[in-house]
């Protein structure tokens, strides 16, 4: 795993988003998906109510892997090994345990491994699943990943799925808490 650690802003939200690591360039700009993914997965925030700037002061971002684990010799980025997750699965669990969030939304299929045992992305996107964590409920609603490098959210079932589980974030009532500062 390639330093720094890559953490979103330290915000006691309802709402907790995890995706699998950092890549290249999110290690020199600090931030979670702040390059090209993350400027589709804005987008479709954006679409149900919450731009980047107040998606990123209100909802808490978080990674399976904190570190970018460094290029695939195939191209893209490497996905972290399962000892990897293991080292890193601490901060998932303390996070995870402190908050206590209502409304969980993993990006992509590492991330959603971490909470669901499934098959493929469309046997758990546009669906709610309900977890427990350390004795408490939460909802979780998986995204796909927003990667360039991936067609699955452009392609269908893909497409509908991703509508379908933006609609059940949207209508969650975590959700809404966030959104509803935003009104006037």
């Amino acid at each position: 795993m390639v330093p720094p650690v890559v953490v979103g802003q330290p915000v006691v939200s309802p709402v907790y988003l995890v995706g699998q690591a950092p890549g290249a360039r999110e290690g020199v700009l600090g931030k979670p998906f702040a390059w090209t993914a993350g400027k589709t997965m804005f987008r479709w925030f954006a679409s149900i109510g919450l731009e980047e700037e107040t998606f990123r002061e209100r909802v808490y971002m978080a990674a399976v892997c904190r570190c970018f684990p460094g290029k695939n010799p195939k191209g893209g980025d490497r996905v972290p090994d399962p000892q990897e997750i293991e080292r890193c699965s601490v901060w998932l669990h303390t996070e995870l345990d402190l908050l206590k969030p209502a409304l969980i939304i993993p990006v992509g299929k590492l991330a959603a491994s971490r909470f669901l045992a499934f098959g493929q992305l469309c046997d758990i996107v546009g669906k709610r699943h309900r977890v427990e964590l350390g004795g408490v409920g939460a909802d979780l609603i998986p995204l796909p990943h927003p990667s360039g490098a991936s067609t699955w959210h452009r392609r269908e079932p893909g497409k509908s799925l991703l509508a379908q589980a933006l609609a059940l974030i949207h209508s969650h009532p975590a959700w809404h808490s966030l959104c509803d500062l935003t009104a006037p």
